[in-house]
């Protein structure tokens, strides 16, 4: 797997899927939040499956 998600955007991931999870926790927005877990995990590990499909890559590219 080639990371395919990019600083910002992992950062992004990470927070709305930590916002998400603990409104669920909290009872604020039920338990559809922990779909939070989805941005979590792709934001975490640098890889979204949509992106791959798509070809979409929002890492910058280092020259050699």
């Amino acid at each position: 797997m080639t990371k395919n998600v990019g600083g910002i955007d992992r950062i992004l991931r990470i927070a709305i899927g930590l916002a998400l999870i603990a409104a669920a926790a909290t009872g604020t927005i039920g338990l559809w939040g922990y779909i939070g877990a989805l941005p979590l995990v792709t934001g975490l590990i640098g890889w979204c499956p949509p992106y791959a499909l798509f070809g979409w890559n929002t890492c910058s590219m280092k020259k050699p």
